[in-house]
């Protein structure tokens, strides 16, 4: 079986390293993999070192697509995925999450009739002024297997009528859902102890474990805003004063632009007594280790809400929604969104009072049930 695994941003890197490691590892006789990298993320900090680390084999097709409107670049990855596709034959084709590339892909192969498997399907914020929401909805319609990692997943699936849909593709074959777990809990877990092992961040910042916030901003809802970003900064300054703890913010270069071009939303913030350390973007290993070691988190991400669960870490979330209503539900994690008040209440409640944290996203062997899906199918 030939399949091309799609992937253009940071987060579907990672979660391709479970699958190529499992192809590598279980399948190598029975799957051939290439990879698509559409060039979503072109820096190399958020793209080029995830393979260097990870071991994920160099993309063979790359579209260089670099940043745009949405219907610029999703047009251009379409264009360039469809023109991989005719030329090459493939059995199918895997696409992960929510991204303009995860919409390409689904577009341009269904169009001619390449299957489509879509890892983390069935997430749902039911905000469908994100951008992501509508990439997952329209991504889940067109494929054939919907790889959900949770039970929350495929109740969503389940509601928008996937389960008994008469819809039939091209092969005659119905869509299928599939309850697989979570590809990036058997990265973390997979990965953890390389990461301690290889990563000096700790020593490099002077961190102790338990003595410092990880922080994360990227959404463009969250940036693009002067205000909530401002909120969001002014609760992440107050609280490392008032509690003398640090805060590690790993910057994404978004983020980074904006405050640059904005230096009045709080000039605190570079002083050189500032309570947060700005770095670059963290490479996984590094991540990884400031996730494991962190007292709490705070992020507008989907993956690193998820990755501070597995690692037991409870997580303040910058969002108004989150996909993740399973952390939510079990009280591990707080949707403060970018309410200064509200960010300080849920710090407060989380490190107050004890959090649990059961398992919820599978076993660690979600790539080779995938894998071993698409072989059936």
């Amino acid at each position: 079986m030939k399949i091309l695994t799609i992937i253009g941003a940071r987060p579907q890197i990672i979660k391709a390293a479970a699958i190529s490691r499992a192809v590598k590892n279980i399948f190598p006789s029975q799957i051939e993999e290439k990879i698509l990298h559409t060039g979503q993320h072109y820096d190399a900090n958020m793209s080029q070192v995830f393979f260097d680390e990870l071991g994920i084999p160099q993309p063979d097709f790359n579209l260089g697509v670099g940043s745009g409107s949405h219907g610029s670049q999703t047009a251009r990855m379409i264009s360039g995925i469809e023109e991989v596709l005719l030329k090459h034959s493939f059995d199918g084709i895997i696409l992960y999450g929510d991204t303009n590339s995860t919409l390409a892909g689904a577009v341009a192969a269904s169009k001619i009739h390449v299957p489509v498997f879509h890892i983390e399907a069935g997430l749902r914020s039911f905000n469908m002024a994100m951008p992501e929401e509508i990439n997952r909805i329209v991504c889940d319609q067109l494929s054939s297997i919907c790889f959900a990692p949770t039970q929350t997943a495929v109740d969503n699936l389940r509601h928008e009528g996937f389960n008994d849909s008469p819809a039939t593709f091209r092969n005659g074959k119905h869509r299928r859902v599939c309850n697989c777990g979570d590809v990036m809990y058997d990265n973390s877990m997979y990965f953890a102890t390389l990461a301690s092992q290889r990563s000096t961040i700790m020593q490099d910042l002077n961190l102790q474990p338990g003595a410092y916030i990880l922080a994360t901003i990227h959404r463009d809802n969250n940036t693009d805003n002067p205000q909530r970003l401002q909120a969001i900064l002014k609760a992440l300054t107050d609280i490392a004063k008032q509690d003398n703890i640090r805060i590690v913010l790993p910057l994404h270069p978004r983020t980074r632009k904006i405050l640059e071009n904005t230096p009045s939303l709080l000039p605190s913030l570079t002083t050189d007594n500032s309570p947060v350390s700005i770095i670059p973007p963290a490479g996984f290993f590094d991540i990884s280790v400031l996730e494991q070691n962190a007292k709490l988190v705070m992020t507008d991400s989907g993956g690193v809400q998820k990755e501070a669960f597995f690692f037991e870490k409870p997580c303040v979330i910058l969002r108004p929604e989150t996909e993740w209503v399973e952390i939510v539900n079990h009280g591990a994690g707080i949707i403060a969104d970018a309410d200064y008040n509200r960010i300080v209440s849920a710090y407060r409640q989380l490190i107050d009072h004890p959090v649990h944290f059961p398992h919820l996203f599978g076993d660690a062997h979600a790539a080779e049930k995938i894998l071993q899906t698409i072989l059936d199918y």
